[in-house]
């Protein structure tokens, strides 16, 4: 395996926080706005938390998802490394059985190549989207396939970034470009380094594969509350030391919004739940506004879900989402904590991350 040093998978933890704050963004799509403008505020996102000295910023793979502008991680993480200098970025994640093991070696070993030192490649095996939409992906009517074979899938791709299939194999002589291979051939300087290699998930399985292969863990707590502390637990009792890390490393993504008011963070992450109301019963669209969201007349069922929704959602005041995420990492023992702040307008998303900065007395 080539070099893979711990510290470029552990963070430090800043300002007065108990543990190393990150970002997760969706690139979302409010209602009056364009992709590109989400786009643009995701890049105003990753310089303000880089200013304020946030760990990483990672983007996640969706499709089919009106509201959700991050179909190809890999295009953004290149546009956002063209805009920073200094946070980590990376995929929360990169789906792996929607793509070649070869493809996704080559895209991030370009971005490696573009950002030395600031790429993380976080793979997930859910497809990121319904079923029609996967098969669409996959190009197979069996897309569950995809699913099942995510162990062999995973150590192909890490063969092609370490670049050490056996002689004999049938992709020995087939190397991800840029990539390792460039350092042995004559006058070659590529540095040995690649992207170190996240499993995410919400459920055991890859809570157990990432210990048995002593690889980092991210977990879904945001649309997983009920299962963190067990796949947490099941990571940590997995673990089998590696080349990557001598002990676990988890972090968590958690859904948290701060505004000056509890009532107006009341209201932004209400566009949230509304969305995901949307979603889970086939309706899928763009992130409605605060005002429509206050106004939609909630069925019995939906206003449950909501409540249950909202109930993992950390919102109020800078010094109560500070205490929310405190209370969090604490019950969770996670490692890191990765906030996402899923709201209608930039502007908002913006001043979250700002509050919660200032809350933690991080660099202003």
């Amino acid at each position: 395996m080539d070099e893979i040093r711990g510290d470029e998978i552990r963070g430090t933890a800043g300002g007065t926080a108990s543990v190393p704050l990150s970002v997760l963004d969706l690139v979302t799509v409010g209602q009056g706005r364009t992709a590109t403008q989400a786009l643009r505020t995701s890049v105003d996102i990753a310089q303000l938390t880089e200013r304020r000295g946030f760990h990483r910023f990672w983007v996640a793979e969706h499709h089919s998802m009106p509201g959700v502008a991050s179909s190809s991680p890999a295009v953004i993480l290149a546009h956002l490394a063209a805009r920073t200098e200094r946070i980590r970025l990376g995929s929360g994640g990169v789906m792996l059985p929607n793509h070649a093991p070869l493809v996704i070696a080559e895209q991030f070993g370009t971005l490696e190549a573009m950002a030395p030192g600031r790429i993380d490649l976080g793979l997930g095996r859910a497809p990121g989207t319904d079923g029609a939409t996967a098969a669409a992906l996959r190009r197979t009517d069996r897309p569950g396939e995809g699913a099942d074979d995510f162990p062999q899938q995973l150590a192909e791709l890490i063969r092609f970034l370490d670049d050490d299939f056996p002689d004999g194999h049938p992709y020995a002589r087939i190397h991800a470009v840029p990539g390792p291979v460039q350092a042995t051939a004559p006058g070659g300087v590529q540095s040995p380094a690649r992207p170190p290699v996240w499993l995410l998930g919400s459920s055991g399985f890859s809570a157990r594969l990432a210990g048995v292969l002593g690889l980092p863990f991210a977990f879904a707590h945001h649309f997983s509350a009920q299962n963190t502390v067990p796949a947490l637990d099941l990571y940590r009792e997995s673990f089998k030391p590696s080349a990557a890390l001598d002990a676990p490393y988890a972090l968590i993504g958690v859904s948290a919004m701060a505004a000056d008011e509890e009532r107006e963070a009341r209201r932004q992450v209400l566009t949230g739940a509304l969305s995901m109301v949307r979603l889970r019963t086939g309706r899928p669209g763009l992130v409605p506004s605060p005002e429509e969201a206050e106004a939609y007349a909630f069925s019995p069922m939906e206003r449950e879900f909501v409540d249950g929704w909202l109930a993992n959602v950390i919102h109020g005041t800078a010094d109560e989402v500070r205490a929310g995420l405190d209370a969090l990492a604490e019950r969770t023992g996670a490692d890191e904590l990765m906030i996402t702040a899923n709201a209608h307008g930039g502007e908002a998303r913006l001043r979250s991350y700002d509050l919660i900065a200032d809350a933690y007395g991080l660099p202003s």
